[in-house]
C-alpha cells in the first residue's frame, strides 16, 4: 500500500472514529487531516492527469513539447558545448587519451594492404627478379606474418603519445567540433521525436511521483495538527 492511500485511510478512520464516538477532537483532527491529504493527493494527480473542469490539470502531458524542448536545450547548451567537448578531448583520463583502437585494428582486414604491396613489387624493377623465383606466388607465405606485424605496428602507433596529440589536434578543429555538435544534436532530436506524451508522463512519474507521495503524507499530518489546534481553540 502506498503512502498516499495509507495517509488517506488513516485520516478517514479518524473521521469515522470521531463521528462514531461523538468525539469532536478526534473528528476535527480527522477532517482536517483528510482534507489536507486529499487536497495534496489531488494536486499530485492533477500533475499527470487531465481532470475535466479543473484548469491547469494534466500539466505534464499538456506541456509535452516544452518538455522535449527543455531537454534538448539542456543537453546542447549545458553538456555538449564546444568548451565541454574540447575539455573532454583534452583530458587524458577520460578523453582521447583513453581511446583504445586495438580492438578495431584487430578486426581490420589487412589482406588488401599485402596484395597492394605484392602488386607494387611485381610492377617495380624487382618484378623481373621476382619472376625468377616463382613470381608473386612466392610471396604468399609471407602474407600472414606481414599482417601480424602490421597489426602490431599499427597498435603501437595508435598507442603512442604523438598519435594521440595529432588526433586531438584534428578533433579540436572548429569545423570538426561543429560537425560533432551537429551530429549529437541530430541524435538527441531523433530520440526526443520518438517520445510520446504518455512516455513523457511515465518518465516524470518515475522520477518524482514516489517523492511526491510525501506531499500527501505531510498534508495529512499538518492538516491534522491544524485540526487539533482548531479543536482546542473552540474549547
Amino acid at each position: 500500500m502506498n503512502k498516499s492511500v495509507t495517509t488517506n485511510l488513516i485520516a478517514a478512520i479518524l473521521v469515522l472514529a470521531g463521528y462514531g464516538l461523538n468525539n469532536v477532537l478526534v473528528l476535527t483532527v480527522g477532517l482536517f487531516a483528510l482534507s489536507g491529504a486529499v487536497t495534496n493527493w489531488l494536486a499530485v494527480y492533477m500533475l499527470f492527469e487531465k481532470v475535466p473542469g479543473l484548469y491547469g490539470s494534466g500539466v505534464v502531458p499538456s506541456r509535452f513539447e516544452e518538455f522535449k524542448a527543455g531537454i534538448s536545450h539542456l543537453m546542447m547548451k549545458q553538456f555538449f558545448t564546444d568548451e565541454n567537448i574540447d575539455r573532454f578531448l583534452s583530458e587524458k583520463e577520460s578523453g582521447v587519451g583513453q581511446l583504445d583502437l586495438t580492438p578495431v585494428i584487430e578486426k581490420v582486414d589487412l589482406a588488401p594492404a599485402f596484395d597492394a604491396l605484392v602488386s607494387t613489387v611485381a610492377q617495380s624493377s624487382f618484378g623481373g627478379m621476382l619472376a625468377m623465383f616463382g613470381g608473386t606466388e612466392a610471396l604468399v607465405p609471407l602474407k600472414e606474418p606481414f599482417i601480424a606485424k602490421m597489426k602490431v605496428s599499427l597498435t603501437e602507433l595508435a598507442q603512442s603519445e604523438a598519435f594521440f596529440e595529432l588526433l586531438k589536434e584534428e578533433l579540436e578543429q572548429p569545423n570538426v567540433l561543429a560537425d560533432m555538435r551537429h551530429k549529437v544534436e541530430k541524435i538527441v532530436s531523433q530520440r526526443l521525436d520518438e517520445l510520446t506524451p504518455q512516455m513523457v508522463k511515465q518518465i516524470v512519474q518515475e522520477m518524482i511521483k514516489t517523492h511526491l507521495g510525501w506531499l500527501v503524507v505531510w498534508g495529512g499530518v499538518f492538516g491534522g495538527l491544524i485540526g487539533l489546534a482548531a479543536a482546542f481553540i473552540q474549547h
